[in-house]
């Protein structure tokens, strides 16, 4: 059950419901009241309510849940999918990011790497995982893990959820960009197979610095863009409160991206959001893992390597249009400052 304070605007509705629920069956407690029926029919209204309003979320509200605090982190679904996890530290060259979690796992009885951005929940926590954002160190743990996949022929699973990489002074003094650089070409020849997936947001370089993979999936409530509806809506707009606006016309959410054909799959979740019900979101993600590794893992690896770059390739496409002549207007004579 959602709280007020946790809730999103949207949720209130479903969330005054929930208390009724709650309040009610509290006093159902006692031996000399029966309200079971009061129960059922304020459970099916707050289910039709919840229907009623993940039916029509805008992308701006989905961005809105992609963000919730109570939505789950990386962590959160490697317990919950896969097995004998070893997490794995530093990235042999400066020191470690806990805003990367990864490591060895089994998914099922497939020895795979799993890591992920990794956001945290209290503030303290938060702050120690970098509210998900990478420094550099965060993107060379990633390459090695992924290189030891390359090494012992393990594919590898990746979880999306970041704003973006982190813009401070330090982490570009030790080289941001050039790490995530270094990442998209390793990742566009690693060979062995690798999946990912946006489980909450997908900011940027950010999130493409684990993200260059052979199968794309997002959870439906969770965002994939070149830059935030606030970072485009202070463009664009010079207003970073048109955000809403934005969020429409940036093409970011899963359904989008599935029909400009950029990611492979959108992964259903429950009435609600993912964080109504983590285990059901864990056991969609695990039957998707499991069915596109099985297709990966048939398909020679030179063939794969050729796959994953007409992927690519093919994203985004172009128009030749004619030039035009445009006459330039009179210059008009500049008056002097005085």
């Amino acid at each position: 059950m959602a709280d007020e304070t946790s809730a999103l605007d949207f949720e209130m509705p479903v969330v005054e419901l929930e208390t009724k629920i709650s309040e009610i069956r509290n006093l159902n407690q006692s031996e000399t009241v029966n309200l079971d029926q009061e129960i059922k029919a304020l459970e099916e209204k707050r289910d039709k309510l919840i229907q009623e309003i993940f039916a029509t979320l805008t992308p701006w509200q989905k961005v809105q849940i992609a963000r919730h605090p109570r939505r789950p982190h990386t962590g959160d679904y490697i317990s919950m999918i896969f097995t004998d996890f070893t997490e794995l530290h530093g990235d042999r060259l400066f020191g470690d990011d806990a805003a990367l979690l990864g490591g060895t796992a089994l998914l099922g009885d497939q020895p795979v790497i799993v890591m992920g951005h990794q956001k945290g929940r209290s503030i303290e926590d938060s702050m120690m995982r970098n509210f998900g954002m990478m420094h550099p160190e965060g993107y060379r743990k990633a390459l090695k893990l992924m290189k030891m996949a390359e090494k012992f022929n393990l594919p590898v699973i990746t979880f999306i959820d970041t704003p973006g990489a982190y813009p401070g002074i330090g982490a570009e003094e030790r080289g941001q960009a050039e790490a995530i650089a270094l990442n998209l070409r390793e990742m566009s020849v690693l060979k062995v197979p690798i999946i990912s997936v946006v489980i909450g947001e997908g900011g940027s370089g950010g999130a493409l610095g684990i993200g260059v993979t052979d199968r794309i999936l997002m959870l439906e409530n969770s965002w994939y863009s070149v830059i935030s509806p606030e970072g485009c809506a202070a463009i664009l707009f010079h207003d970073a409160a048109r955000a809403q606006d934005a969020a429409k016309v940036l093409k970011l959410t899963a359904s989008d991206l599935l029909d400009l054909k950029i990611i492979d799959e959108a992964v259903p979740e429950p009435a609600g959001g993912a964080h109504r019900n983590a285990s059901a979101v864990a056991n969609s993600l695990s039957d998707a893992f499991k069915k596109h590794l099985k297709e990966l893992m048939e398909i020679p690896t030179q063939k794969l390597l050729d796959m994953r770059y007409e992927k690519y390739r093919k994203i985004g496409h172009w128009a030749e249009i004619q030039s035009v002549q445009i006459e330039s207007a009179p210059k008009k004579a500049r008056k002097k400052k005085a």
